[in-house]
C-alpha cells in the first residue's frame, strides 16, 4: 500500500477501536527507581496508561467478571458498531497468561451481553508497562476489509500465523 493509504487505514482502525486498562500494581520506571504510584493490597487502578501513568479511578479489588464488566461497559458504550469484533487482552508485564485468559473469557461474555460478537482474538503480553500487574482490553469493530487485514499472514518476532 502507498503511505497515504496506510495512513488512512491506520486512522480508520483508530476510529473503530476502543481500549481501557486496569492495574493491580504500579510499574517501576528504571530512571525513577520507584513505583509510579502506590496501591494498597486491596486496591486497583482503573483507566491506567500504558506507560505506567496512574488511572482515572482507584477502586477496591473486584473479581475478573466485575473488572471486565466495568471495562467493557466503558468500551462498548463508545463503539459505533455492534457487529463482530477483534478482542485483544494485553498484559502489562507481571500478569500470568492464565489470568489474562480468565479476563478474556470474562470480557467475551460481557461483550456478548452488549451484542458484540468476538470473531478474532489475541491474548498475551504484547505492549507492557515493564513490571505492572494488570491488563488492557481493546476492542476493534471489524468489517470484511479489516478482518481480511487481520487474517493476513504475519511473520514477525512476536507474532506468526497464516504461513
Amino acid at each position: 500500500m502507498k503511505l497515504k493509504d496506510l495512513k488512512a487505514l491506520g486512522e480508520r482502525v483508530n476510529e473503530v477501536t476502543r481500549s481501557m486498562g486496569v492495574a493491580l500494581s504500579s510499574c517501576t520506571v528504571p530512571a525513577a527507581g520507584k513505583p509510579t504510584f502506590e496501591l494498597g493490597p486491596d486496591e486497583m487502578e482503573m483507566g491506567v496508561g500504558i506507560h505506567g501513568e496512574a488511572g482515572r479511578q482507584r477502586l477496591k479489588l473486584k473479581t475478573a467478571d466485575e473488572i471486565a464488566g466495568d471495562l467493557v461497559c466503558a468500551i462498548a458504550g463508545d463503539l459505533a458498531s455492534r457487529d463482530e469484533a477483534l478482542l485483544v487482552v494485553n498484559g502489562f508485564g507481571a500478569t500470568p497468561v492464565m489470568e489474562l485468559y480468565v479476563m478474556f473469557n470474562s470480557a467475551r461474555t460481557q461483550l456478548a451481553r452488549h451484542g458484540i460478537k468476538v470473531s478474532r482474538a489475541l491474548v498475551g503480553n504484547y505492549v507492557t508497562s515493564l513490571d505492572m500487574a494488570g491488563c488492557s482490553i481493546t476492542v476493534t469493530s471489524l468489517d470484511k476489509e479489516l478482518a481480511g487485514h487481520w487474517d493476513a499472514a504475519v511473520h514477525t518476532s512476536a507474532l506468526r500465523w497464516g504461513m
